[in-house]
């Protein structure tokens, strides 16, 4: 099993784990190296607030995907790289990866006909989840897949869904764009909580 010592010195699980306790997160960029983040505003999902669209909701009902978590992280990773540009190299891998191996960092993932066709991934401290990437390969698998987080963030006491940035995509549901000092309040009450994911 790999510990801190096996990772570059400046990026370690310990210095990304206390990263996210102060609202920080890490991207890598084109020449290999990373870069942190600290944005202003912040957006998230408020759980309370989360507005699924009744056509998407009627689909999640069907179960026309089956639903799984943690069962292939490193493939939910790299599905969400396989794009013409990304943040997601193999150094953000390999240490997302030690994380989801610590009960850190989770993926849920969506499958027909045990294919994987959707998925997302993020890391949970406290009561707050970090929501990282998502990807899809057959339709709404993505959106299904953050159906069943939010449903089990709130089952489980989570209070805080960060997802870093705006889109399209994310206000379909009725994301939340706040100040940082907003979500930093959020964020430090949410690490006060003892929540667990699986």
């Amino acid at each position: 099993m790999q510990s801190d010592d096996d990772f570059d010195p400046n990026f370690t699980p310990q210095i990304v784990l206390s990263a996210y306790c102060q609202g920080i997160f890490p991207m890598g960029n084109d020449q290999g190296t990373i870069d942190w983040y600290r944005p202003d505003p912040r957006t998230i999902f408020d759980l309370q607030l989360f507005h699924v669209p009744k056509r998407l909701m009627r689909t999640y009902r069907q179960g026309l995907y089956e639903i799984r978590i943690n069962q292939r992280f490193e493939e939910v990773m790299w599905a969400c790289a396989d794009r013409d540009s990304t943040w997601i190299t193999d150094k953000i891998v390999r240490l997302y990866s030690f994380l989801n191996q610590r009960g850190l960092a989770h993926s849920v993932e969506a499958y027909q006909d045990n294919q994987l066709v959707g998925g997302l991934y993020g890391v949970a401290l406290g009561g707050a989840f970090m929501g990282e990437s998502m990807f899809y390969r057959a339709t709404d698998a993505s959106k299904i897949c953050l159906i069943f987080l939010v449903e089990r963030m709130r089952e489980r006491g989570y209070v805080l869904l960060d997802t870093q940035y705006a889109t399209k995509h994310l206000a379909t549901f009725n994301a939340q764009t706040i100040p940082r000092i907003e979500y930093e309040a959020r964020l430090n009450y949410a690490l006060t909580l003892n929540c667990r994911f699986d």
